[in-house]
């Protein structure tokens, strides 16, 4: 690593402007367009390129790490790694599925499309525990330069734009009353475990392949569906620009 952590004022800063995003968006009324607004769009392909072109490349030096801590020869510990990413992306997917079940249901009743309340409860907390990790990263990660956290910081508010902008709408009630401020309160948690306790290095880098699965299956939940009407070039567009912003890093 051989830098200096980021000041706390910093990070501490950046905590604060995630859990501004969760709960603030409902306020954020241009997002509200059909077809999908465009800023949405271009959001989720910046939260994309950034799991693939910074974290999962992460992982094979975290690899490195499970290899010594846990005497796997190197493809295995690789593959342990990787299996972490394939848990957050299915523990989330689980849990859409659940909630669309539960909109189905009420459908069915001649009730508003909207997910049962303990089914967003559930969701809710789900998110919580991604978001407390991400908030954990910003004072734990492979890297610790200053431009590795701008770029992180940048993706992941890009990220929580979208995926709590889905959040929200499937009950917006309970959102804008409880789950916010949930939310909020996950993500200053998150940030100040960050600062009291710094884990061991092989579940850092395993937390950051939660983070990289739940990322991707948020992030293409919230683009794929028909009913979205989501924007391509944005989206390409986001994904290009970031990638372009990731590899300028790696590159300096």
């Amino acid at each position: 690593m051989g830098q200096e952590p980021i000041s706390i004022w910093v990070t501490g800063a950046m905590a604060i402007s995630f859990a501004l995003v969760h709960i603030g968006i409902g306020q954020l009324r241009f997002l509200d367009k059909t077809p999908r607004s465009r800023w949405l769009s271009f959001a989720g392909g910046v939260a994309v390129a950034y799991v693939f072109l910074h974290i999962l490349p992460e992982l094979a030096a975290h690899g490195a790490t499970f290899s010594r801590a846990i005497g796997l020869d190197e493809s295995m510990a690789e593959s342990a790694v990787y299996s972490l990413a394939l848990i957050g992306l299915v523990l989330f997917y689980g849990t859409e599925q659940l909630l669309s079940a539960s909109k189905s249901k009420q459908e069915a009743k001649g009730a508003k499309k909207r997910a049962g309340t303990g089914e967003f409860w559930i969701h809710i907390a789900s998110s919580a525990l991604l978001i407390a990790i991400i908030a954990y990263l910003l004072n734990h990660r492979e890297d610790y330069g200053a431009i590795s956290l701008a770029v992180y910081f940048v993706a992941m508010i890009l990220h929580f734009t979208t995926a709590d902008y889905g959040t929200r709408s499937d009950h917006p009630e309970l959102y804008d009353d409880y789950g916010r401020w949930v939310l909020a309160a996950a993500t200053l948690g998150g940030w100040l475990v960050g600062e009291l306790v710094e884990l061991p290095q092989i579940a850092i880098g395993g937390l950051f392949a939660f983070v990289g699965g739940g990322i991707v299956l948020v992030v293409l939940k919230e683009e794929l569906p028909e009913e979205r009407q989501s924007a391509f070039i944005p989206f390409f567009g986001g994904a290009v620009l970031y990638a372009a912003l990731v590899i300028g890093e790696t590159a300096l």
